[in-house]
This record gives structure tokens, C-alpha cells and sequence, in this order.
């Protein structure tokens, strides 16, 4: 965590035990403050994490770009490509990173605690599920969530996104709405049945969003509360290794928003 940030989070909570014992607020407004302060710090921490991994990747192109620069002329086929691809993805790096840089300068969206603390038990009784309090996201692994290959939900998640529908359909749930995101690692799809059916990564990541999307109106979330995303192997949050990819790129991210969002 950056001084600065560090600086923020103590502030914030010498502010807070300074209020609480002049008896400014009540006591459930001081544990309010207490929680809120954490869920941003969680955010910070989480934010600044994602940096991080950028960052390294980015190095790592650059170093790569650098070793194609020296051999010899870079003007000529598939060299020339190469190097071409490595810029193009030092600049989707450069991006992402100014967008992280400004989350963490703006903070996160954060929900009613009441909901906040069901989605958090959810997660927590699910090996294949992890909860961002600051940004109300919900992060399933899709080596768990799907069948190899396959936008087919598996059998042994549908009970988890069935659980997940009943949070939604709590009172404390209705004014939001979700947005469920598919992300594949690099890999290329190598089978011809599965290319027939997800002709590339972007494909599949739709495809599972959809799947996602389907499996939760059949358990009863209004269809005008639901949004589909698909980014391929475009966003990773850590770099892929090779041609075994990474598995913590390959995710289904679901973001708890206020309707309309």
C-alpha cells in the first residue's frame, strides 16, 4: 500500500474513535464508519494488487519488445509483426493501469451493509467464489463454474448460482441490479467441435456470461435486472504463462450495481 493511501486509512480512522468518544454518533454509527473504512482499505489493497501484476507484465513485454528491437530489421514479415502485437499490448496495459490508477483515487461502489454481509457469507461457502466489498463484485472461477471447453454451467455450481439468486431476489437486493462478465485466459481454442460452437476466446467468454444469465432467470431474477459482458483474453489480472495460459484469468465476474447502472 502507497504512503499516501496508508496516510488516508488512519485518518479516517483517528476520525472516527475521535467522533465516537466526543459522542457525536451512536455507537452503530461508529461500527458503520469502522466497517466502511475497512471495505476501502480492502479496495485499496486490491487495486494496488492489480497494479502491481500489470506493471510486472508490462515489463516484461517491454523487455521482450527490446530483444526483438536488436535483431536485425524490424521493417521485414513476421518480426515486424511481432513487435507490432507487443506495442498494441503495452498499450492496452498502459490503459488499464491509468483506469485502476483512478478507481483507487475514486474509491469503489459500496453496498448497503446488509447485503454486503450476505454476499460475503455466500462467498464464503463457496470454494469457487470470492467477494470485493468496495466494488461489489462476485469473482467465480470458471475451471469450477463451467465444463471443460464448455459454456455449460456444471452441475456441481448450479446450486451456487441458485444460492446467488435467492440473495438477489432479497428485499434488501431489489434496487440492483447485476452485470455478469466472461474472461478466458490466451489460449486459442484448439478443438474444431468447440471452435464450431465458440469460433474464439471473445465467443466463449460471451457464451458463459449468457449461460450465467440464463441459469438466473430460470431461478427467477427479472431479465431487466441483467447484462451480459464478454472480454475474451483482453483483461487478465495476472500475466498468462505460455500456452497454459492462467487459470486466474479464466473467471466469470458478476458486479452488484444500483439499477439503471
Amino acid at each position: 500500500m502507497t504512503m499516501k493511501y496508508a496516510r488516508l486509512s488512519i485518518v479516517v480512522s483517528l476520525l472516527v474513535v475521535t467522533l465516537a468518544f466526543t459522542g457525536c454518533f451512536t455507537q452503530e454509527q461508529y461500527e458503520d464508519l469502522q466497517a466502511q473504512n475497512r471495505i476501502q482499505q480492502r479496495t485499496i489493497d486490491e487495486l494496488e494488487g492489480q497494479v502491481s501484476a500489470l506493471q510486472a507484465s508490462k515489463s516484461q513485454m517491454e523487455q521482450q519488445l527490446k530483444t526483438l528491437r536488436g535483431q536485425g530489421d524490424v521493417t521485414k514479415g513476421s518480426l515486424s509483426e511481432e513487435i507490432a502485437a507487443l506495442e498494441k499490448a503495452i498499450e492496452e496495459k498502459n490503459s488499464l493501469i491509468a483506469k485502476l490508477q483512478a478507481r483507487l483515487l475514486q474509491g469503489g461502489v459500496k453496498l448497503p451493509m446488509e447485503l454486503s454481509v450476505m454476499l460475503q457469507d455466500f462467498a464464503n461457502q463457496n470454494e469457487m467464489v470470492t467477494y470485493d466489498e468496495g466494488t461489489g463484485m462476485l469473482k467465480f472461477k470458471s475451471d469450477l463454474l463451467f465444463e471443460l471447453g464448455s459454456d455449460k454451467v456444471a452441475a456441481s455450481a448450479v446450486s451456487s448460482i441458485q444460492a446467488l439468486c435467492q440473495i438477489m431476489k432479497n428485499d434488501k437486493a431489489k434496487d440492483f441490479d447485476v452485470i455478469i462478465a466472461g474472461h478466458t485466459d490466451n489460449v486459442p481454442i484448439g478443438k474444431p467441435e468447440t471452435r464450431a460452437l465458440h469460433p474464439t476466446n471473445w465467443h466463449l467468454s460471451v457464451h458463459r456470461a449468457i449461460s450465467v444469465l440464463n441459469l438466473m432467470t430460470t431461478n427467477g431474477v427479472e431479465a431487466t435486472r441483467l447484462s451480459v459482458r464478454g472480454f475474451g483474453e483482453y483483461r487478465p489480472i495476472e500475466a498468462n504463462q505460455g500456452n497454459k495460459g492462467n487459470p486466474a484469468n479464466r473467471r466469470v465476474e458478476m458486479y452488484i450495481v444500483p439499477k439503471g447502472v
